[in-house]
């Protein structure tokens, strides 16, 4: 059975004692300039504390100058697009994080999204408590209330529709042992780095289903916690993008199950016309060269 934790369970002056290794929390960034200085700010604090050790924020080279506010919010800021060069383009949110691996300095990585609107440190020390007071836990998931906003008025839920008629049905018909999770596709995630260096990522918006799947054939059900953060508002996606959306989860989920010898959605293919291209990123641990990122972008690499 998934524990299940809730964010009060949690306090940062007791973690920031009770840690065992340094974290880092990276925020993978395109056009947030308006939400990015208080989430850094709010993470500022728990570093005050002695809890967060590397703030990273990790930009899409945004033209609203997010990495320019990030930077002045007190962040190390990094352009994606400096990091792994040899690896060709940057494709999408998961490649981004994917090559976080190689600026992130912490043993444990928390990543969060840059664009919520209600962000708090809560968030962070939520995703961390399991972590730091379970030496068996090895990843946490968010969860989170998703209120829908629509011409001046918000209905409690509505948020996250590829997670309700996509992602959670699937996850249901196929991976059972993981309906446990309310917030399959959220991107507030807490792993070890070397967890996380193990795994492939996929570069598109398949990363956080297909992440979920591949750390469970790895840890165990008994390996993972969710905690409930409370609420996250950011903006919604138009019917347009989240059909897109919905066909790259789909696609995740689909080539992991696949790999993983469980081929449920193998013989779903998207419809002609509608296929988004999107990588499957090998394993960040044990490669020789591990497409190192230019030293003028992050310092001195460490090693992954």
């Amino acid at each position: 059975m998934l524990d299940t934790f809730e964010h009060t369970d949690f306090h940062a002056a007791a973690l920031a004692t009770a840690k065992r290794g340094t974290v880092s929390v990276v925020i993978p960034t395109r056009n947030t300039a308006g939400t990015i200085a208080h989430t850094v700010a709010e993470l500022s604090l728990l570093a005050a504390v002695g809890l967060v050790d590397q703030i990273l924020v990790v930009d899409a080279d945004s033209a609203d100058g997010t990495a320019a506010t990030a930077t002045d919010a007190g962040a190390e800021v990094v352009s994606e697009n400096d990091l792994i060069p040899s690896a060709g383009p940057v494709r999408g949110k998961g490649d981004a994080m994917w090559r976080s691996l190689v600026a992130a300095t912490g043993e444990v990585v928390v990543f969060v999204d840059g664009d919520i609107a209600d962000f708090g440190r809560h968030y962070v020390t939520g995703l961390l408590g399991p972590i730091v007071t379970d030496p068996g836990k090895q990843f946490v998931k968010g969860c989170y209330a998703r209120p829908f906003r629509q011409h001046g008025s918000e209905q409690p839920v509505g948020g996250g529709r590829v997670t309700e008629l996509t992602a959670k049905p699937l996850l249901a018909a196929t991976v059972p042992e993981l309906a446990g999770f309310a917030q399959p596709l959220a991107g507030e995630v807490a792993a070890g780095r070397e967890l996380l260096a193990s795994i492939p990522f996929h570069t598109g918006y398949g990363v956080e289903i297909a992440m979920l799947v591949e750390v469970w054939d790895r840890v165990g059900l008994d390996g993972m916690a969710q905690v409930d953060l409370g609420t996250k508002r950011n903006a919604h996606q138009s019917l347009a993008a989240l059909n897109g959306m919905a066909g790259e989860v789909i696609a995740g989920l689909a080539e992991t199950l696949g790999r993983l010898g469980r081929p449920d959605l193998g013989r779903i293919k998207p419809a002609p016309g509608t296929e988004r291209e999107v990588l499957v990123r090998p394993p960040a641990a044990g490669r020789a060269d591990p497409f190192p990122a230019r030293p003028e972008a992050t310092g001195e690499r460490p090693d992954v």
